[in-house]
This record gives structure tokens, C-alpha cells and sequence, in this order.
């Protein structure tokens, strides 16, 4: 079945960056996403990958900052983070779907543990 491991967050000040990795050891699903939930607020999508076009799907808070992309050889999605703000920090969840809308949270069946990514200024 379907099991998401998600790798790579930290600690880094604002104007870094770091890569989230999200290794699916279970068959792709059509629609991959990344997530993110801050203290106090609703979890929120931030990117997305759909596996048979290739193409990747962005909100506008992080458009021309982050970048999605996957590894098909390992079953991997990553989400480089560049320019990171302090608004960008929380516990990032990487989702896989077998379809639809690729920001909205019903859309996905399953779920990582979450990374922590914190950004200080």
C-alpha cells in the first residue's frame, strides 16, 4: 500500500532554502501535494505534482520560490524551498491522491508524518 515518508526539513534563516523529499514506497497515485500547517491555522496546500502530465500546480504565496519535481526511478517528489520567509514555517505533509483538485485536503487518501520547517528572521 500506500506509504509517504517525507525527509529533509530544518532550521534555516529567511533568504535560505531547503528540499523536502517525499519517497512513496507504494504504487504512484495520479496526484502528489505538499501541505503545510502552522500553529494556529488551517492546514493549507502549497504545491502539487500530477504524475502522468508532469506538470505541477503552485500556490500563489510560494509561486517563483518553490519548485516541485519528481524522481520517478525512486517514487520521490521533491519541493525545493528557496528564499524561505518566517511566514513559510510549519510542519510540512507531503499527500498522494488518485484524483482531484490538487488544493483541497478531501482530495487526498493518504498522508506522511509531517517535517518541521522553521525559518527564522
Amino acid at each position: 500500500g500506500q506509504q509517504l515518508v517525507e525527509s529533509g526539513g530544518g532550521s534555516v534563516q529567511a533568504g535560505g532554502s531547503l528540499t523536502l523529499s517525499c519517497r512513496n514506497s507504494g504504487p504512484s497515485l495520479r496526484l502528489t501535494g505538499w501541505f503545510r500547517q502552522s500553529e494556529g491555522k488551517e492546514r493549507e496546500a502549497v504545491a502539487a505534482w500530477y504524475t502522468n502530465s508532469g506538470t505541477p500546480r503552485y500556490a500563489n504565496s510560494v509561486k517563483d520560490r518553490f519548485n516541485i519535481s519528481r524522481d520517478s526511478a525512486k517514487n520521490t517528489v521533491h519541493l525545493q524551498m528557496n528564499n524561505l520567509k518566517p511566514e513559510d514555517t510549519g510542519m510540512y505533509y507531503c499527500a498522494a491522491s488518485y484524483g482531484g483538485s490538487w488544493d483541497q485536503i478531501r482530495a487526498y487518501t493518504h498522508w506522511g508524518q509531517g517535517t518541521q520547517v522553521t525559518v527564522s528572521s
